[in-house]
């Protein structure tokens, strides 16, 4: 059990996710390692075609990303995306380093 702002919970308490590194990779897909230590790839291939992330199709824009606050970042902070979605959606890799 444990109690977050004076609510009891059953279970563990588990830690917010979040993105611990990021690196761009072929094809408009993403490494991404979580500060659980794991490693996954996502492809934005399937995202492009919506407004708010049709900007990422540009290969100088994709290669901008970064890390603010332990979320995925482009354009100082106009296109996000959250560590869950990136978590969900990616494939497992078993390595620790890029593909």
């Amino acid at each position: 059990m444990y109690i977050v702002n004076g609510i009891a919970y059953a279970g563990e308490a588990t830690p917010m996710l979040k993105v611990s590194g990021v690196r761009p990779l072929p094809g408009t897909r993403l490494w991404v390692r979580f500060n659980t230590g794991e490693v996954r790839v996502f492809d934005f291939t399937p995202l492009l075609s919506t407004a708010a992330f049709a900007p990422l199709a540009d290969p100088s824009v994709f290669a901008g990303v970064y890390i603010d606050y332990g979320t995925a970042v482009w354009n100082d902070g106009d296109i996000d995306i959250s560590p869950e979605y990136l978590y969900e959606h990616g494939t497992v890799q078993n390595s620790d380093r890029p593909a």
